[in-house]
């Protein structure tokens, strides 16, 4: 796989059926090792093993509504209270990330309220503080660590 711009991390990995897969922390399986879990993956380790986010707090690829449209989300953490704290939109590294990517996100947003938004495809990374009650977003450089 492509190296990413994070840190390198320790993965387990597996072969089934000549088939790559990787060890998912959160789901507790091997998954199907594609370019944008090889992207999902690294987002995780930065988040549990850099950043410090409780692996209790965090859901991977899950359904939500989004007006009338059921849609994925990648990676949502939540706070103590249940609220969303952080959603993270990852694309594979070949994916350009464009405006559709932050409509995208975006629009997920207004259902979920999340504080906090990333949207990365492993090369680049965007980093977002979101003002939920006037839909304002700012960028930020970082994610803050969080406190344990």
């Amino acid at each position: 796989m492509q190296a990413l711009n994070f840190r390198p991390y320790s993965f387990r990995f597996k072969n089934k059926e000549n088939k790559p897969l990787i060890f998912d922390e959160i789901r507790k399986k091997f998954v199907a090792l594609q370019p944008e879990e090889w992207v999902r993956q690294h987002v995780l380790h930065f988040l549990i093993y850099d950043k410090g986010y409780p692996r209790n707090r965090i859901q991977v690829e899950k359904q939500i509504k989004v007006n009338t449209l059921t849609k994925r989300f990648d990676i949502i953490v939540y706070q103590p209270n249940g609220s969303i704290q952080l959603l993270v939109e990852c694309k594979s590294p070949s994916t350009a990330i464009k405006q559709e990517v932050f409509d995208q996100i975006a629009q997920y947003n207004r259902t979920l309220k999340a504080n906090l938004l990333i949207i990365t495809n492993g090369l680049d990374h965007y980093f977002f503080r979101v003002d939920v009650e006037n839909e304002k977003y700012d960028f930020i450089q970082d994610i803050p660590d969080l406190s344990l």
